[in-house]
């Protein structure tokens, strides 16, 4: 099987991706439906729905929020997240005047239990070499306006330790439950590059 086209240009990933995933399933070495379940575990069940109910928690519970400020992986681990990839997670706090971002400039370190598979920007060269150096730009791009005297702190994943946002909550949304403001967290939220917008 060519991984060309007929031109000799190598085909996009996805392509190859989906080619390499139909000829496994036709030698029986993969099931498709175990596989579409271990996907929509990672981009769904596992991933930004538990961080935003790790968010939720902590914007309705003050208790909660402290001791996720002050030891995150023990207070996610209350939540029953954990495990490979979120042995220690610490999460910083975005505020009206200081706004956190995370980057991992060596590989892709990201907290998979919270935040699930990372984007594929995330695993870019150009977004990790950028972020660090020009964050109110790379923001700008990604949507994310920012006045000038907000300080960006730009936090780098590694293998030892890996970040988690705790955004702003929106104004307006104080009469919604912890499980209506699950719905309104976002994994980029979660990153640092978008924030959190009102119903």
């Amino acid at each position: 099987m060519s991984t060309t086209s007929p031109t000799g240009e190598r085909l996009p990933v996805a392509l190859r991706t989906e080619a390499l995933e139909q000829l496994l399933t036709e030698r029986g070495l993969i099931d498709p439906k175990v596989m579409d379940g271990i996907i929509t575990t990672y981009e769904t069940n596992v991933g930004p729905l538990n961080g935003a109910k790790v968010v939720a928690k902590a914007w309705t519970d003050p208790n909660y929020r402290r001791r996720l400020l002050e030891d995150g992986t023990a207070a996610i681990k209350e939540m029953g997240f954990g495990g490979p990839m979120g042995q220690h997670i610490v999460v910083v706090e975005n505020t009206p005047i200081t706004h956190n971002v995370v980057v991992c400039t060596l590989c892709s370190c990201y907290p998979w239990p919270v935040l699930g598979l990372p984007p594929s920007w995330y695993k870019d060269p150009a977004y990790r070499s950028r972020v660090v150096k020009d964050p109110h730009s790379v923001l700008a791009e990604m949507g994310l306006e920012l006045d000038d005297d907000v300080q960006i702190i730009v936090r780098d994943s590694t293998s030892e330790v890996r970040w988690l946002v705790l955004p702003e909550r929106p104004a307006g949304t104080e009469h919604l439950t912890e499980e209506e403001l699950v719905s309104l967290v976002t994994r980029d939220a979660m990153v640092g590059v978008a924030k959190v917008a009102a119903p």
